[in-house]
């Protein structure tokens, strides 16, 4: 039984408008309809790939959720940190590891202790600032001081003097500065 009516549609597969017979069709032609369908068939079969593999990606991490003892790799995966800050852990005294012949195995107990106590947080220790008055810049120590600039950025960095900067100067406090410099002693 054919329809009467005769409606302007436009095309979902191919985007051209075109004289429908009835309100439901989607597309213009055998081939387009053909097409559309070829299309959502491949994207459920896309998004079942994507789901198996999924699956598949999270499977490790399931098992490892199931075990009691676990190895280092197996930690490190678990709870997304590398090996090295386990074993950064291990040497604070935070996580012990118990060491079986050749394998290092880690109770999940201890993993999940390590996230019931809180955590400690450090604030960093800021300097004091000096007045720029009471500071050298680095030129005025190299030439006072008679200096190179290479060794003056390592006694600096070894015993850890703070700078201030201000524009493009770096300051350093005088006393200290004159404090090992004045003495050669001190350099070492």
């Amino acid at each position: 039984m054919s329809s009467n009516i005769r409606i302007i549609r436009i095309c979902q597969q191919c985007g051209n408008e075109f004289e429908a017979r009835k309100t439901t069709s989607k597309t213009c032609s055998d081939n387009c309809a053909k097409k559309a369908y070829k299309a959502r068939q491949r994207s459920t079969n896309v998004q079942t790939s994507a789901e198996q593999t999924l699956q598949i990606k999270l499977k490790p991490i399931e098992d490892i959720k199931a075990q009691e003892f676990l190895t280092v790799n197996e930690s490190a995966m678990l709870i997304r940190i590398s090996r090295r800050s386990l074993y950064r852990l291990n040497e604070r005294g935070e996580l012990p590891f118990v060491k079986l012949n050749r394998r290092t195995v880690i109770r999940r107990s201890d993993i999940d202790r390590l996230f019931d106590r809180p955590a400690e947080l450090m604030e960093k220790s800021r300097p004091e600032p000096v007045a720029l008055a009471d500071c050298y810049t680095m030129k005025e120590i190299r030439e006072k001081y008679d200096i190179s600039e290479k060794a003056l950025y390592e006694l600096i960095h070894r015993h850890e003097i703070p700078k201030q900067y201000s524009s493009i100067y770096a300051y350093v406090p005088k006393y200290r500065i004159d404090q090992l410099l004045s003495n050669p002693s001190n350099l070492s």
